[in-house]
């Protein structure tokens, strides 16, 4: 017993030696994330506080316990903020799930490599532009007047839709602009878990006499099982996030009712109406809702499909 539990501790003392040049690449983003992260939650206390800049973030503040918060769930447009933000992160959320799994498989069929090679540059190439250029693009493509999009709609005889000012089609335009600047960027985490499947799998599945479409049912996706649990869990923290960069850039006043979200709104209060208390008593909010999404979805997919990210 005594020997197998000495050769237990050399054996975790080799291994923490073996990896602890790992664990020291990992100081400075700690270090990072701890000046950039951790220490700004002291800020959190103006949420519960008249607070005057003037005084300073230490300064004697007035405490007003939750007042904020019931300013806040009273304020006009703070619900349908709210519910903007669930309706526009939901969709996006699924789609992001969605197309990245379906496109990176059908790249995966894809037997000529510089085709493949091809579609893959001119899928990823919109994510790494910003929403500034990104934006004044979608505001000269959707013009009502002369956007390439209204005319070729006009040559079927249609009228001219205003997608970036119009209460019906803003969200769905939010939803599908972004879905189509990231996805391609997305195709690659699904992608890599693609080529890691052994070949072996698919060998034998030929010689079985399996197609194409049942090799991707039975091979693929159920090895892809595990990276899209894992994205899906990642995603249900982004819940109350549904782009600010996007929305700040697109929307306007005729489209508040439907595109206004929880973080343009917070700006709004925030910085141009400088109600600092209430603009960090949403954020709180967003950031507890966020932590209990992704708590609870952690927890089910440990509890039903037996896995951990540690």
């Amino acid at each position: 017993m005594q020997k197998t539990a000495k050769a237990a501790r050399l054996h975790s003392g080799g291994k923490f030696r073996k990896e602890l040049p790992f664990h020291l690449m990992l100081i400075p983003g700690v270090i990072i994330v701890f000046i950039y992260m951790y220490i700004p939650l002291s800020g959190l206390i103006i949420a519960f506080q008249k607070f005057v800049p003037a005084k300073g973030l230490f300064g004697n503040q007035k405490w007003i316990g939750w007042d904020n918060f019931i300013y806040l769930y009273n304020l006009p447009g703070a619900i349908s903020a709210l519910r903007n933000t669930v309706i526009i992160a939901f969709f996006k959320i699924v789609l992001h799930l969605l197309i990245p799994i379906t496109v990176s498989i059908l790249l995966n069929e894809i037997r000529s490599t510089g085709f493949r090679r091809t579609a893959q540059t001119l899928i990823y190439l919109p994510h790494f532009l910003s929403w500034i250029i990104l934006g004044g693009i979608l505001i000269d493509i959707l013009s009502p007047s002369d956007g390439i999009l209204n005319r070729v709609l006009g040559l079927f005889g249609m009228e001219p839709i205003f997608f970036l000012g119009s209460n019906d089609y803003f969200r769905g335009t939010l939803i599908v602009s972004d879905v189509w600047k990231e996805f391609g960027f997305n195709t690659i985490i699904y992608l890599a878990a693609i080529t890691n499947i052994d070949p072996n799998q698919y060998e034998a599945a030929t010689i079985d006499g399996a197609n194409r479409f049942q090799k991707m049912r039975y091979i693929t996706l159920p090895n892809m099982r595990m990276i899209i649990v894992l994205m899906m869990v990642l995603s249900l923290g982004n819940v109350l996030n549904a782009g600010f960069d996007q929305v700040y850039n697109l929307y306007s006043k005729q489209v508040y009712s439907t595109g206004d979200i929880l973080d343009t709104f917070i700006y709004r209060i925030g910085l141009l109406d400088a109600q600092f208390g209430v603009a960090t008593a949403m954020g709180m909010f967003k950031s507890v809702v966020s932590t209990i999404f992704i708590s609870t979805s952690y927890f089910c997919a440990y509890k039903f499909a037996d896995y951990r990210i540690f």
